[in-house]
């Protein structure tokens, strides 16, 4: 099965992410689209396995099979947690409308530490845009910015809201260049050290609940499994003839 089969026939989620899902979309932004896809459990059987991701098959459009987006979710993986919280769902099957009733499953304080150190991260490459070129990549610091306040309110709140809501002008301000670095640098600063203040009173539990999801993955392949055809009979007893003559003789085949 081609890779974009999976995306095309098995898919339990999909949304649109990116500035549209942020509400910072402006004309000609880009529709980021972002899905999950249940791969049938029948391909596990076989030495060729699935692929964990699947770019395409439009532009902008990537996917992650179920168990490696549910990792990544438990890993509070910033992208991923947030494609749970998007509010432009495109289509959503059973299989989806069950994951995202865990959405709170992947929730808990391991976010600050992911969503501040990828932070960090995107704020060196900022410092050396500007160090070479005088300027950042404003689109960049105001995403950065968008993201650090969410973290904030995720500790604060224990719900994850990505829309910028009443933050959108002021994030545009940043996008369009009209915020001078040094301003940008220390709205950063301030949004860091509240969310490091949420961590320490936060309602969030220390790990997430790793044994709800597990067990939404193992019914969702056991479900899979169930709706693939049966092997055949005769190419099972063929096997098992083959598996009984090389005992009995080694080196010796039926074929």
């Amino acid at each position: 099965m081609r890779p974009v089969d999976l995306v095309r026939d098995h898919t339990v989620y999909a949304c649109v992410m990116g500035s549209r899902a942020f509400g910072l979309a402006t004309e000609g932004s880009d529709t980021d689209r972002r899905g999950v896809f249940l791969a049938p459990t029948p391909l596990y059987w076989g030495f060729e396995k699935p692929p964990t991701h699947v770019d395409g098959p439009a532009d902008e459009q990537f996917s992650w099979e179920l168990e490696r987006f549910c990792l990544l979710a438990l890993r509070s993986n910033p992208n991923v947690l947030e494609c749970l919280h998007s509010p432009l769902v495109e289509s959503v099957d059973d299989t989806g409308r069950e994951l995202l009733a865990l959405r709170d499953a992947f929730l808990s304080r391991q976010a600050h530490e992911t969503f501040v150190r990828y932070a960090i991260g995107q704020r060196k490459k900022l410092e050396a845009d500007v160090r070479q070129h005088g300027a950042p990549r404003w689109k960049h610091a105001m995403h950065l910015l968008r993201l650090l306040g969410c973290c904030r309110d995720l500790l604060r709140t224990g719900r994850l809201v990505i829309d910028a809501g009443e933050q959108r002008e002021p994030l545009l301000e940043v996008k369009r260049g009209e915020v001078p670095w040094a301003e940008v640098e220390r709205r950063m600063n301030r949004l860091g050290e509240e969310a490091d203040a949420a961590l320490a009173g936060t309602a969030l539990p220390a790990e997430p609940d790793r044994a709800r999801v597990e067990d939404f993955v193992i019914r969702a392949r056991r479900a899979s499994a169930l709706r693939a055809p049966a092997p055949r009979a005769s190419a099972l007893q063929a096997g098992a003839d083959d598996e009984v003559v090389e005992r009995l003789v080694p080196g010796r085949g039926v074929g």
